[in-house]
């Protein structure tokens, strides 16, 4: 029986890395993943999913899986989507369809919460509407386990006020525990 899976994880714990190898790992049995995210990550360009070591794939948009016919879907064993957290409740929706009608498993990858603790809405309803839940750990500096993502400025001092979506990578963002969020300490006290 197909299900929905959302793997969620703090930046850098391996989230796009994991989502290629479980494609891989598909295509290595002889069945067919089809890789997805949302067109807002242009980071990599439009069709790439790629991850912070190295690895890459062609992918397509949400959107475009989003106008697919069931039968297209149906000619794929699962379906990846790698950013989760950038989709819309209509697109969540879509995919637990993709599941519960077209009897294709569904496997979102996403950060649960963005850089102020708060659902990414794509994020909310797969917390909602996904049959498995699980989360793909990473860890603060300080050893304890990440669950905190930290947006923060070229002195290396948390932001906490702005726009929830912004584009970025190790040079804006990096994964804490929530002690070390609400403290505002990215890295160790400087003695």
């Amino acid at each position: 029986m197909a299900k929905l899976y959302f793997r969620y994880g703090a930046m850098g714990s391996s989230k796009t890395a994991n989502a290629l190898m479980v494609a891989y790992n598909y295509h290595e049995k002889g069945q067919r993943a089809l890789l997805v995210k949302p067109s807002v990550d242009t980071r990599d360009g439009a069709d790439v999913m790629a991850s912070r070591i190295g690895l890459s794939h062609p992918c397509i948009s949400v959107e475009r899986l989003m106008a697919m016919t069931s039968d297209e879907v149906k000619s794929y064993d699962c379906i990846i989507v790698d950013e989760a957290q950038f989709c819309t409740k209509e697109q969540v929706e879509r995919l637990t369809d993709i599941v519960d009608f077209d009897g294709v498993p569904v496997i979102a990858y996403g950060l649960r919460t963005d850089f102020q603790r708060n659902f990414f809405p794509g994020s909310m309803w797969l917390m909602a509407w996904a049959d498995v839940i699980e989360e793909v750990k990473t860890i603060c500096w300080c050893g304890k386990a990440a669950n905190s993502v930290a947006r923060f400025d070229e002195n290396g001092k948390i932001i906490t006020e702005g726009s929830q979506v912004v584009l970025g990578g190790n040079d804006s963002y990096t994964s804490v525990c929530r002690k070390h969020h609400k403290l505002g300490q990215i890295h160790p006290p400087v003695e």
